[in-house]
């Protein structure tokens, strides 16, 4: 049967409630400024001698030899910070000292960790010495050896540090490196972090809530989620609550309880449970509940200058790649749908590409607008922003050049082009197309009209008329809404004097810097007029 966990949250009102979860981890996760630390030192206030919190801050000193301790002083220690506590059986002599807050203080036990560590080491030896002579004394069978402490802390440590093995020697501790040993207070301090947390978290005693602020601080974020899973196979009894801003960590731990902060007016929380979305991964919801800002999912990847320029554009929207159009498009109307994400407006910017006005029109419903360029790439090649950097770089002649080589290209290109449209006109009618009907003939016809109606040909040469008529009439401006070039834009630098390669990061710098007069008002008339560039507060905001 399943373990139920109990703990304590504070309602609205800031009285407590009790809650219970069958999985022994819970995920608290908010936005820097939630009162997350808070939040930690509330829930272990409610019952302090069953749980123990780790704090975000600690000290990750300590001495080669460790002072060896009996395991209750040890543990008093560490859980009350003194080895007495019976006077004052609470928390506030750990967290208070020198006038410093529960949330705050730096700790400063390693050592007495490892000697609770230690301790209990001991203590399991001589449990199992006396269990062997009790079997010898009755002539039954000797006992088969446990799993100790120790080895528990090597089974963790194997998981992060597979080439690295930890070794103790009666009160020291080691790692071990192709074949050099060095003590562990000479350890890197993601290996001391490991250390602490891992000692700390097996030499607790049982049916413990653990209160984890900030799983995220000292530890390489490729470690974290193996080493706290690792954590809680070690100790099933206890419920880990985990509080952090970490979105890949909550992400990464599907089966625990999520609860969000939404809001703290610096005395209560307001708290919601979250529920997982089947149309929105996980990591992303996750990731946008965390940001108070509103959303615009955009085409492109981490890193990319797409991101760049979206990022300079609208500066106070929360920017989120998605890679492709296609995942923009759905997670935009996933996001739409979701019930948990009210707090914030979120729109989709997808490239014009070949896509007509028509369908364009069937996304809008769904906040998804398009640029009023093909792709992203021409934005770089609109004659105000020629215009901008021409005169910031003393070249203004260069962009009737510019214009020139744009139009010479787009016209070498028209006909390949016209055929390219033409293919993504019919893709998206065959797909858009309803065939369903009540009998096979219907269906069947229903086919056949749609085929009849889908001209290659005559389609071609309809789109390539079009094209010659902007050539004709110079339109340059319809020349970028719909030539589909990625490279062109990075083919014109030398006309301002730059590297061909280098004119786009050339231009995103004159951006971020604010040194080309009118640069972003140039940028600003080619994105859709529906998203405003100074966004609408959400209601967080508020």
């Amino acid at each position: 049967m399943q373990e139920n966990f109990e703990y304590w949250l504070p309602n609205e009102e800031g009285k407590r409630e009790k809650c219970a979860t069958q999985s022994n981890s819970v995920i608290i996760i908010g936005a820097n400024g939630a009162g997350k630390s808070r939040l930690g030192v509330w829930i272990e206030d409610q019952n302090s001698n069953n749980t123990h919190r780790i704090g975000a801050q600690q000290r990750l000193n300590f001495k080669e030899n460790i002072q060896l301790k009996n395991y209750e002083e040890a543990e008093n220690i560490v859980r009350y910070g003194r080895a007495d506590p019976q006077s004052n059986p609470n928390k506030l002599y750990r967290w208070t000292v020198n006038g410093e807050t529960p949330n705050t203080r730096l700790i400063d036990d390693f050592e007495p960790v490892l000697a609770a560590l230690l301790a209990r080491r001991t203590n399991e030896a001589l449990e199992f010495m006396e269990s062997c002579k009790c079997a010898q004394i009755s002539n039954t069978d000797s006992p088969k050896v446990p799993e100790t402490i120790v080895d528990k802390l090597y089974y963790v440590w194997n998981n992060i540090f597979p080439h690295r093995k930890l070794k103790i020697i009666d009160s020291k501790f080691f790692a071990c490196f192709n074949g050099q040993q060095y003590p562990a207070n000479q350890m890197s301090d993601g290996e001391r972090s490991v250390l602490y947390l891992a000692a700390q978290v097996l030499c607790l005693p049982e049916k413990q809530t653990l209160i984890i602020d900030e799983p995220e601080l000292h530890i390489h974020r490729s470690i974290m989620h193996p080493l706290w899973l690792a954590l809680e196979r070690c100790r099933p009894d206890c419920l880990f609550i985990y509080i952090t801003h970490d979105t890949d960590f909550a992400a990464l731990h599907n089966s625990s309880d999520k609860i969000w902060i939404q809001s703290y007016d610096g005395q209560n929380w307001q708290l919601k449970n979250l529920e997982k979305s089947d149309e929105l991964p996980e990591e992303l919801l996750l990731e946008l509940l965390g940001n108070r800002r509103n959303v615009i999912f955009v085409e492109g990847e981490k890193g990319s200058y797409d991101i760049r320029l979206y990022s300079l554009l609208y500066p106070d929207y929360y920017i989120v790649p998605c890679g492709s159009c296609e995942q923009v498009i759905s997670r935009t109307k996933a996001f739409g749908k979701s019930t948990q994400l009210h707090h914030c407006k979120v729109y989709g910017i997808i490239d014009r590409d070949y896509r007509t006005d028509s369908e364009l029109l069937t996304y809008k419903s769904d906040s998804i607008f398009s640029i009023k360029v093909a792709e992203l790439e021409n934005l770089f090649l609109a004659e105000e922003v020629l215009k901008c950097v021409g005169e910031h770089l003393g070249c203004k002649s260069a962009v009737t050049d510019i214009k020139d080589q744009v139009m010479k290209r787009f016209s070498q290109a028209k006909t390949e082009q016209a055929r390219l449209k033409v293919i993504a006109d019919i893709k998206y009618k065959l797909s858009t197309t309803d065939i369903s009907g009540t009998s096979d003939q219907e269906i069947d016809n229903r086919i056949q009209n749609l085929v009849n109606n889908l001209d290659f040909n005559s389609m071609k040469q309809e789109t390539l008329a079009e094209y010659e008529d902007i050539i004709r009439n110079s339109d340059y401006y319809e020349v970028l809404a719909k030539y589909n070039n990625k490279k062109m834009s990075q083919s014109i630098g030398h006309y301002f004097s730059l590297q061909d390669k280098d004119y786009i990061a050339s231009v995103l710098n004159f951006l971020e810097k604010d040194v080309c007069n009118g640069l972003r008002g140039a940028f600003i008339k080619y994105l859709p007029e529906d998203i405003p560039t100074t966004p609408v507060k959400t209601s967080i905001d508020k």
